[in-house]
């Protein structure tokens, strides 16, 4: 078992993130902590100084988080996008998709579990946040420029 489950390679950041409130209003601060109700787009003028984004999921059932995630990659925010809370294994394939590239859940994840889920499925349908190219292009790549 893993309490971190990270997919990046560059070091870990390594000072606590405050709010969203807290981090506009300092200009030493690196990391951030987006919370249910945030708006990402708010760390658009400061992407630049931003090292860490932990996106909380206070319940799985709460899906905001994707968006905040897709929103930053969308932006060409290239630093580490953290999953806490409630995080589950199953959704770590669309999460990564959308953008996520570490999960600090609030259980930690069983290996096994985090191998199967993200080798479920094999190929995608439509464009993400992550590198995956749609089957239909795989199939068709004269069609990809019309």
């Amino acid at each position: 078992m893993a309490d971190v489950l990270r997919f990046r390679d560059d070091p870990v950041p390594d000072e606590p993130a405050v709010s969203l409130d807290a981090f506009l209003d300092q200009t030493n601060a690196a990391s951030v902590r987006i919370e249910a109700g945030d708006d990402v787009r708010r760390l658009a003028p400061v992407l630049d100084r931003t090292k860490l984004v932990e996106v909380d999921f206070p319940k799985f059932r709460d899906g905001r988080g994707f968006s905040s995630a897709r929103v930053l990659r969308e932006m060409g925010y290239t630093g580490e996008i953290k999953a806490t809370g409630d995080v589950l294994v199953d959704l770590l394939f669309f999460m990564r998709r959308c953008g996520f590239d570490s999960f600090a859940p609030d259980v930690p994840f069983d290996m096994d579990d985090v191998n199967a889920t993200l080798s479920r499925y094999p190929y995608v349908y439509q464009p993400a946040a992550d590198a995956a190219v749609p089957i239909w292009q795989l199939r068709h790549p004269d069609l990809v420029n019309g």
